[in-house]
């Protein structure tokens, strides 16, 4: 018996993929590098069910109907160029690769020419939903070889959502437009998960509610314009409980891995002049919750601010707006220098940073005399994590901070858009938050997607991943951070 598609990468989303796949009458080969996971998935999820284990490529080549169908499920980048080379001498004239991870759609458009070129068709599509979506029903936004996609519709339709008896899967277009779109898609939700993370860190610090009561509220706005599956998962991860009895997000460490997609979105918003704001922001909060041990270095030389009354004189509030842009300068200083910094880390180009401040004090757009802070800095300490770890910075942001505060405040309170000003003061006080909300959007990526988490009561480096379900499976995704 030959089967009707060949399927790559039994993590969690393949896993369920070929599950789905069998689950709709066909016949799935499967396949992975670490053969153990394949004889693994025969006897356990997968027993007595229409699925070909297959040993290596040629056994999944050779197992396959004509034209054959492969679905690869593996980490995107490299692995997929090297899963490509080594099955394209098995395929023949008219057979289909699909990749359905999260490539970047620039590879998609390549791959579509080269595989193309060999004869072979290709399809690059975006699956969403997550690990219960990809068992049950996914959106699938497939894109590339226009030819591939009415020999693959039948199956993709299949498996993917039904909406008032509608597919959610179409054909999206040429190239990589369906990795293209998917692209979007997780822009979107990085912004959805970073707005309901915020709404929760309000919920607990302002108001001190506790897991139970913000249960309740999620549970009752998912009942009303807020309905939504991340309101739902949202309010069940505040229910969930750890082994103790006590609420299993509280224990999860704040710190928000991610994919690359997210990151691919707002590179791309800047190169065709797109303001998408929100989403880049909510990119920066999972880098700036992966800054842990900084972050409580931080939250140790800023305590708790207090609160801080609006400015009712015009003298005064222009001492404010001077406040406000010292503050702000210097943030956009620290983290202009941290980028310089770690580029430098990772390149081994043994960069001072001192020396470069003071390169930029003449001549260049931004010279001035604050460089010479920032090189003394550096010269002090050349190991310095970030300027506003800096005594003498600390010590300003301190006294001045407020004018930030209360500048911001009438901004709001008059509707006058100032962007740069908001995101550098949201920046310093996640900088110097010891505890971010990134333990929920943790939280919810092991819920959708089997991403799995730390915890605040195990060793740094050990990653757990909960059935939050009760009916998912065991199988973690990979924990690689892009």
């Amino acid at each position: 018996m030959k089967a009707s598609i060949g399927l790559i990468g039994l993590a969690v989303m393949g896993e369920n993929l070929a599950l789905n796949l069998e689950s709709k009458g066909y016949t799935v080969a499967v396949f992975n590098r670490t053969i153990a996971k394949v004889d693994a998935f025969f006897s356990g999820r997968g027993k007595g069910k229409k699925l070909i284990p297959t040993h290596s490529l040629e056994e999944l080549a050779s197992s396959l109907e004509t034209p054959r169908r492969v679905f690869l499920m593996v980490k995107a980048g490299e692995p997929v160029d090297e899963m490509i080379d080594t099955l394209l001498p098995l395929l023949s004239k008219g057979d289909i690769i699909i990749d359905g991870g999260n490539s970047n759609y620039q590879d998609t458009n390549r791959r579509v020419q080269e595989v193309e070129a060999k004869g072979m068709l290709y399809i690059g599509t975006g699956v969403s939903g997550g690990e219960e979506g990809a068992l049950r029903g996914p959106a699938i936004m497939p894109g590339g070889s226009p030819a591939a996609w009415p020999i693959v519709k039948e199956q993709l339709q299949a498996i993917s959502a039904k909406v008032k008896g509608m597919p959610c899967c179409d054909w999206i277009g040429s190239g990589g437009s369906g990795h293209f779109v998917k692209m979007v898609h997780n822009g979107i939700e990085y912004g959805d998960m970073q707005l309901i993370c915020e709404i929760y860190d309000i919920m607990r610090k302002y108001l001190h509610l506790t897991a139970e009561e913000m249960q309740k509220e999620f549970l009752a706005w998912n009942k009303g314009e807020l309905s939504s599956y991340l309101i739902e998962i949202t309010a069940d991860i505040m229910g969930h409980k750890d082994e103790d009895g006590s609420p299993l997000v509280d224990k999860i460490l704040d710190t928000a891995g991610q994919k690359g997609t997210g990151k691919w979105t707002g590179i791309e918003a800047l190169n065709q002049g797109i303001p998408l704001t929100l989403i880049v922001e909510a990119v920066f909060a999972r880098c700036l919750s992966s800054e842990k041990t900084e972050r409580v270095e931080a939250s140790n030389l800023y305590p708790s601010i207090p609160t801080v009354s609006l400015p009712n004189d015009k003298k005064t509030f222009l001492h404010d707006l001077e406040d406000a842009l010292y503050v702000a300068k210097i943030i956009s200083y620290a983290q202009g220098f941290e980028l310089i910094r770690k580029a430098g880390k990772e390149n081994d180009w043994n960069l001072q940073l001192s020396n470069i401040a003071l390169m930029w004090r003449g001549g260049c757009i931004i010279r001035s005399s604050f460089l010479e802070r920032i090189s003394e800095a550096y010269a002090k300490n050349p190991a310095l994590e970030n300027l506003v770890l800096d005594p003498y910075f600390c010590s300003v942001l301190k006294t001045k901070v407020a004018g930030l505060r209360r500048v911001l405040a009438v901004t709001v309170l008059s509707g006058i858009p100032a962007p740069s000003l908001s995101a550098a003061l949201s920046w310093f006080d996640g900088y110097r938050s010891a505890s971010l909300p990134a333990n929920l959007l943790q939280a919810q990526r092991d819920y959708f997607g089997a991403h799995t988490y730390e915890r605040t009561d195990q060793p740094r480096g050990s990653f757990f991943h909960t059935n939050w379900t009760g009916h998912g499976g065991s199988t973690a995704s990979t924990t690689y951070n892009a």
